[in-house]
């Protein structure tokens, strides 16, 4: 019986894309301590959550499921009613927690820059156009469909989202003032390439079906040796050799550096372990758990 319920649970939690809404609260977090900013308040953690799920649940919500071999598929055509209930039920929890966020501090916004005015919509302009604009001549145009392009999209979505906003946030409400130094930037730009680095591995997954579908991702463009030596293990050392050159120069302790590191090590493991096909499953648990890993390391790290 427990074998039965562990069964249910985990796919749901992975498939239903509740584990990226885990994910993001947690980066989010490590961002506070990482940064040494003060912690958001708690509907600011359950938003991010609940817009996340939403977010990466629509897009098995508009595709045609019924004609698809991929698990994940079957699971959403199984759980059909079940993943209406949860996207409706998330929604109406996003809007909640706006109205709590913003209910005593709305004038805040008229004081913002253009600046983070920019930064705000920049994350929601990105993630419009990852799922395409239907309008006029511009219905067909996404930016899913743009092989090469996505990972960079989607590791600039959650960067800022888990690296920007907390800021943002904070100084919206007027607990500080926005200011990006260069250890944020360089913060940002770790975080960047990390998560580009799990989206090209993860359309390893996907190899077979984008070769068929003519979508050039970096896989099914230079094949999957060259992904792995030529781009995967430049952009990983391209993240971490950003963020190590500043710990450095900047007299961080040995042992928050090696805490930082892990993951990139980790990361570069997975990446070489990828030359043999995986279930979905691992893909899922596995690459996508890499967040959740550097969530912790940087956490702790910051102890030190």
């Amino acid at each position: 019986m427990q074998l039965k319920v562990y069964r249910g649970i985990v796919p749901a939690i992975f498939f239903g894309n509740y584990f990226y809404g885990i994910c993001v609260v947690a980066l989010s977090i490590e961002t506070a301590f990482q940064l040494n900013v003060p912690l958001n308040p708690w509907p600011y953690y359950m938003l991010i959550f609940a817009a996340t799920v939403v977010y990466y649940t629509k897009a098995y919500l508009i595709e045609n499921l019924e004609d698809s071999a991929n698990k994940r598929a079957h699971w959403y055509v199984k759980h059909h009613q079940w993943v209406w209930v949860s996207q409706i039920s998330l929604s109406f929890i996003s809007l909640f927690c706006l109205f709590l966020l913003f209910k005593n501090s709305w004038q805040h916004i008229f004081n913002m820059t253009a600046a983070e005015w920019l930064l705000w919509l920049s994350v929601p302009i990105v993630a419009g156009l990852y799922y395409g604009i239907g309008f006029a001549n511009f219905t067909h145009f996404n930016l899913r469909n743009t092989g090469w392009l996505k990972p960079f999209v989607i590791g600039f979505v959650w960067a800022a989202t888990i690296t920007i906003y907390p800021i943002l946030y904070r100084s919206m409400t007027g607990h500080i003032v926005f200011q990006l130094n260069s250890f944020d930037v360089m913060f940002f730009i770790k975080n960047f390439m990390y998560i580009t680095v799990l989206c090209i591995m993860f359309d390893i997954k996907d190899y077979a079906t984008d070769y068929n579908q003519q979508l050039k991702t970096f896989v099914v463009r230079v094949g999957l040796r060259k992904t792995i030596f030529y781009i995967l293990i430049p952009l990983c050392a391209i993240g971490f050799g950003t963020f190590l050159v500043y710990t450095i120069l900047h007299h961080f302790s040995a042992v928050r550096i090696i805490l930082n590191a892990i993951p990139f090590i980790l990361i570069l493991s997975v990446a070489y372990s990828m030359h043999k096909r995986q279930n979905i499953m691992y893909y899922l648990i596995i690459i996508d758990g890499l967040m959740l890993v550097k969530a912790s390391c940087g956490i702790l790290s910051t102890l030190f």
